[in-house]
């Protein structure tokens, strides 16, 4: 009998970055059609020196863009209390929460504020990695969120909406090799360069070459 192999959920998951503890699973509904990356180049020889032309400063500053599909129809077939009392409100807040201060850190640094406190350090999130398959786990800053609500029950509760998430990758130059950010960069470079080693690549011959010239 053949069993189909399951569907590996693509998702956001935060963590604490000193422990390493799970914070938070944010497994996406349905997984996106398209994934679009964009990975802007760091090189040192934009000014002229000929003797830098070669040379990179640090890795390519990786941007991920994804867009995800959040519908309560099934559940709300299904008799779904949750969905039948607040349609995808939950969904779009554990999203949109990612952005958010947490309320008592907003309200403990109001009281210190109050209190006289002179400096206050900004608040630290907890740190999100964007997990698309066992070969993709990145640590990430959330750069850019787009709620588009499609359908609403008659309490105007949405039922669909698309969420536009944009993700900027986390290296060693934004954290240091010391972060829990940087060791998971790493732990993603190294990835790559395993499944960089396992394309078969080519020959010159096949380019139309009998040597470089």
């Amino acid at each position: 009998m053949n069993v189909s192999p399951k569907l590996l959920k693509g998702g956001i998951v935060l963590i604490d970055a000193q422990t390493s503890a799970v914070q938070r699973v944010i497994a996406l509904q349905y997984n996106p059609e398209s994934l679009s990356r964009s990975l802007q180049i760091q090189a040192s020889g934009e000014g002229g020196d000929r003797s830098e032309a070669l040379r990179l400063t640090g890795p390519p500053v990786e941007t991920i863009r994804i867009e995800v599909e959040l519908d309560a129809t099934d559940r709300l077939d299904e008799g779904d209390s949750t969905a039948s009392e607040v349609g995808i409100h939950p969904q779009l807040a554990a999203l949109e929460t990612l952005v958010y201060p947490l309320s008592g850190r907003l309200e403990q640094n109001n009281q210190l504020a109050a209190a006289g406190t002179i400096e206050i350090l900004p608040m630290e999130a907890p740190l999100a990695l964007f997990v698309f398959g066992r070969t993709r786990v990145v640590p990430v800053r959330l750069t850019e969120l787009t709620v588009t609500e499609e359908a609403f029950d008659t309490a105007l509760n949405p039922i669909r909406a698309k969420v536009g998430l944009g993700l900027r990758v986390l290296t060693v130059d934004d954290v240091g090799f010391d972060h829990k950010a940087g060791s998971l960069f790493m732990s993603y470079l190294q990835q790559k360069e395993g499944l960089a080693a396992r394309n078969s690549g080519g020959t010159i011959g096949s380019l139309g070459l009998a040597a470089i010239p």
